[in-house]
């Protein structure tokens, strides 16, 4: 009797440590599937908060949130795989592709849905899984890096600006079917956007250029996880 009493509050105290890290991180372990898979879930919303914190009306993403749970990932042998759900207007580009590049870091199956946008520096974000998918009504939008606060108006500043930019295009590039050129034609673009330079790309048109792999829902990226998960375990046995 005791022992069963203890069970339950040993569920009970699992379930409210997995509501806060929901609330907190907005992350979750799923692993109740039919066959077992152990999949991290990790939401990116907002605003991607960097070293200064967004205002408290913002909804946002931190940093050093994401950047402990993503070395959880690598590091334990219960997570088999990561689903990302983005949406997302973007945020601080240092913090942006600092998530992103250990994204793209990790030896274990990584899927990306991006749900209502993931824009700007959100671009990296949404490329940086293995696998990605965009939902139909969902919006991707490539344009220059932009400096918030003082700038100082000299060479330097602009030369800093473009090496970042650079940065951006070519993780771009790397973790998605678009060269750099098109990339960098696509964030000049002039004609698209109001008051603005560069491109917004609906779902099936972000496939079209290369950047998303493929067109679906959270079924097809659940499925995709599976099936990469599955490679990925019977890679894992073969080298046991």
């Amino acid at each position: 009797m005791e022992k069963d009493e203890a069970n339950i509050q040993e569920e009970l105290q699992k379930e409210d440590q997995r509501q806060e890290e929901i609330k907190e991180t907005g992350s979750v372990n799923l692993n109740e599937s039919k066959n077992q898979y152990h999949i991290k879930l990790l939401s990116i919303v907002g605003e991607i908060e960097g070293h200064e914190a967004v205002s408290g009306n913002t909804k946002s993403t931190k940093y050093e949130h994401l950047l402990p749970m993503l070395a959880e990932v690598e590091d334990s042998d219960e997570i088999e795989g990561l689903l990302i759900l983005l949406n997302t207007l973007g945020g601080d580009v240092e913090a942006g592709l600092s998530i992103a590049e250990m994204i793209a870091s990790l030896s274990k199956p990584t899927v990306s849905l991006v749900l209502g946008g993931s824009h700007s520096i959100g671009g990296p974000l949404a490329v940086s899984a293995k696998y990605s998918f965009i939902v139909p009504s969902g919006t991707m939008i490539i344009h220059p890096v932009r400096s918030n606060g003082m700038f100082i108006g000299v060479t330097q500043s602009l030369n800093n600006m473009l090496r970042t930019q650079d940065r951006i295009t070519r993780f771009l590039a790397a973790h998605s079917h678009m060269s750099q050129k098109r990339i960098e034609e696509l964030m000049l673009n002039p004609t698209e956007l109001v008051k603005d330079v560069g491109t917004l790309l609906e779902g099936e048109e972000a496939v079209k250029e290369g950047l998303i792999d493929e067109v679906g829902g959270l079924s097809s990226a659940l499925n995709k996880l599976h099936e990469m998960i599955d490679e990925w375990r019977m890679k894992k046995s073969k080298n046991v």
